[in-house]
């Protein structure tokens, strides 16, 4: 491997820049450690590389850290353009274990008390293996965490043997070097893609030359036909998966020489396998390298698949070289790109870009209720608007009122969200249903209706769909008769590109729990009989305690069960020591605090090295039936912990619950000016629309 001599540092003179997980955790390697420097640093800013020397030296960790953990972190990284992170790695184990080994590699940037989840691995292999992570583009410095995990697999072990950052993005590629930029071949028995050029000559066609160099000695992949046993034979190339959100042009050039009929297709595949065609070539042959242009979307983690389908033995050749990429679209240039959130909307301002079907009176109001015992507030922080939908009174046939969303583009796939609740009816099915009405026809398609829920909870609801041509989401509510007609309420609708089910697989986001797998980073710290419990659903005691969870309205939350507690008894929960900052930081949270008897729940910031524990916020008695944002703002430049303390009320109805707490870097974009409170007067008792 070729490196400038002038930016590569001496190793002598470079400290080893590894901090260990354990006191036992630790990289080692090989005769010596490649660890001087992780990732030198080009004086040039053209490239950034691990250092190791011809003898194949490689750090690794072994079955005698079981159970533990081996961080390598590496100096500070700067990231002005968009790069490519190349990973060459192994695990290596004897036996399958319900507790693997796993390589993690995580982005820690400057100002951010959490790391991001970049990269995960626990599949076993007998080779090396390659993987590629995006890094975007950003002024902020950042380090790259690289954790071994070696679980309860006592014959594991994990190997890196280099890491390497280039300019550009990872599914480009001109084939030129040994690990093909991270593409691989799908196996099949008979037909293949392999390399081409470089003297290599492992086909009976008559190939081209490469069109990089534009000669013999430069590389490209082809598939041949010579090896067809079947009809409609298939060879996939696979792109590395893409690791950050991006869209623009992806170009290539192709050469296609056929005898008989080929089908040269390009694809995308999601993380759930699903497959959406994005170009087809005609029929027709080149006589030399052709430039493809197609617009390309991957708002989340996407392969791209170039497949070649042959007819028969004598169909030709297909060969393919100099994939590129380019963030602005091929075929809209100048024009305006759709934004997704245009088409959502939390009602706090105004309905944003939705509209009405009415003539005299309108199905929907947007309406606001202030915090009290008796009805719901709204979603998104518990006391702002949201739309409510009485059909009952609307002056259109059938009870039904229409609320319509803003024109979307067609043949794009997306993910619509949105919560609602329903109150007063006997029967719920089908009281609120989405439809698609595209432009062009009369009829609109039903894609989503409620079949059951809970009463008068926040109910997520979720909706993958593509149409061809541009559409419009339709949210209708409906009532029987005038005799069984209920509320309908809605909040927070949201839209993003790609199916939902590829996006329920995205990791969540650093600094983010939802309580739905378990407690995140926190524990309980257990004094007497008080403690926090994750509950779904209602709490065991009447008239205290919420219904449901703030996420979805059918998931887990974390709170206080005050029946087995005594009045004045407390319950902990403490997040681990989280990495101390320069500059402000923004928490917020839901809370719920229904019961006649509830206590008080208060939030603490604890230094490392203080044994005071700072507060932060404080709530007490009884505050609303609803989930309620609260909006944190501090600053800590030690590592920290934040603690949450609930004390038990005068009754059993003193159930205390929290959920969706989140951790972000710089200020809050709104801040609370109450942040010490002892319930609320009985003016805020009252329900308004």
């Amino acid at each position: 491997m070729h490196m400038p001599a002038r930016e590569l540092l001496p190793v002598h003179s470079v400290q080893c820049p590894v901090r260990f997980g354990s006191p036992r955790g630790s990289w080692g390697s090989v005769r010596r450690i490649c660890l001087e420097k992780f990732a030198y640093v080009s004086l040039l800013h053209e490239r950034k590389q691990c250092h190791y020397d011809v003898t194949g030296h490689y750090i690794s960790v072994d079955t005698s850290y079981e159970g533990e953990k081996a961080v390598l972190v590496s100096p500070d990284l700067y990231s002005e353009e968009w790069s490519c992170m190349r990973l060459i790695y192994q695990i290596a184990t004897a036996v399958t274990s319900l507790d693997p080994a796993r390589l993690n590699l995580y982005l820690r940037k400057e100002g951010e008390s959490f790391d991001s989840l970049l990269w995960s691995a626990k599949e076993p292999s007998d080779s090396w293996l390659i993987a590629s992570l995006d890094l975007t583009n950003s002024t902020k410095k950042y380090k790259i965490v690289l954790e071994a995990e070696m679980g309860q697999d006592k014959s594991a072990s994990i190997a890196v043997f280099e890491i390497k950052i280039t300019p550009g993005y990872c599914i480009e590629c001109d084939f030129e070097e040994n690990h093909l930029c991270g593409f691989v071949n799908r196996w099949n028995p008979n037909v293949n893609w392999f390399v081409g050029g470089g003297n290599i000559r492992n086909s009976q066609s008559i190939l081209p030359k490469d069109h990089t160099l534009n000669n013999e000695l430069g590389h490209y992949m082809y598939v041949d036909s010579i090896y067809v046993k079947h009809f409609q034979e298939v060879a996939q190339l696979i792109s590395p998966k893409t690791t950050a959100p991006m869209s623009g042009c992806l170009s290539f050039y192709y050469q296609l020489k056929q005898e008989s009929s080929i089908v040269f297709t390009l694809y995308l595949r999601d993380m759930s396998g699903s497959y959406e065609e994005i170009w087809k070539t005609d029929s027709a042959s080149t006589g030399d390298w052709a430039l493809a242009e197609v617009d390309f979307s991957a708002p989340y983690p996407m392969e791209v698949v170039f497949e070649v389908a042959f007819n028969s033995a004598k169909g030709g050749y297909v060969a393919l070289d100099d994939i590129s990429f380019s963030p602005v679209y091929c075929s809209n240039q100048t024009g305006i790109l759709f934004n997704p959130a245009d088409a959502g909307c939390n009602f706090e301002e105004d309905l944003c870009n939705f509209y009405q079907d009415h003539k005299d009176v309108p199905g929907w109001s947007r309406v606001k209720v202030k915090r009290n015992v008796y009805r719901a507030g709204d979603h998104t922080t518990g006391f702002g608007y949201y739309l409510l939908a009485n059909t009952k009174f609307t002056s259109q046939p059938g009870y039904i009122g229409r609320l319509y969303g803003p024109t979307l583009p067609g043949n794009l796939q997306f993910c619509l969200r949105f919560y609602y609740a329903l109150y007063g009816f006997f029967k719920m099915s089908g009281t609120l249903a989405v439809y698609i009405f595209e432009e062009n026809h009369v009829v609109q398609e039903k894609i989503w209706s409620v079949l059951d829920s809970p009463r008068g909870v926040w109910t997520q609801a979720e909706i993958s769909f593509k149409k061809p041509m541009p559409c419009k989401v339709v949210f209708v509510s409906w009532c029987k008769s005038f005799w069984d007609c209920g509320l309908v309420a809605l909040d927070d609708i949201s839209l993003s590109l790609g199916s939902c089910q590829a996006a329920d697989l995205l990791p969540p986001s650093p600094g983010e729990c939802t309580f739905e797998k378990d407690e995140c980073i926190f524990t309980q710290k257990k004094r007497g009989r008080g403690s926090w419990q994750r509950r779904r659903g209602p709490t065991p005691t009447s008239y205290t305690g919420p219904k449901g969870d703030h996420t979805t309205g059918v998931g887990y939350y974390m709170y206080i069960e005050a029946s087995n507690m005594v009045y004045g008894q407390r319950a902990y929960l403490i997040s681990r020591s989280l990495r101390g900052t320069s500059g402000k930081q923004c928490l917020t949270f839901f809370y719920h605090m229904y019961g006649a008897g509830t206590g008080l729940l208060s939030v603490y910031l604890k230094r490392e090295g203080d044994d005071e524990e700072i507060p932060l916020w404080r709530r007490t008695g009884e505050q609303s039936i609803s989930w309620l944002r609260a909006v944190i703002e501090y600053e800590s430049d030690r590592n920290y912990q934040i603690i949450f303390e609930a004390i038990r009320g005068v009754s059993m109805r003193s159930d205390t619950a929290i959920d969706d707490i989140l951790f972000q870097a710089g200020p809050c974009l709104e801040v609370e000016e109450i942040q010490f409170s002892s319930g609320y007067p009985d003016s805020l008792n009252e329900i308004e629309y």
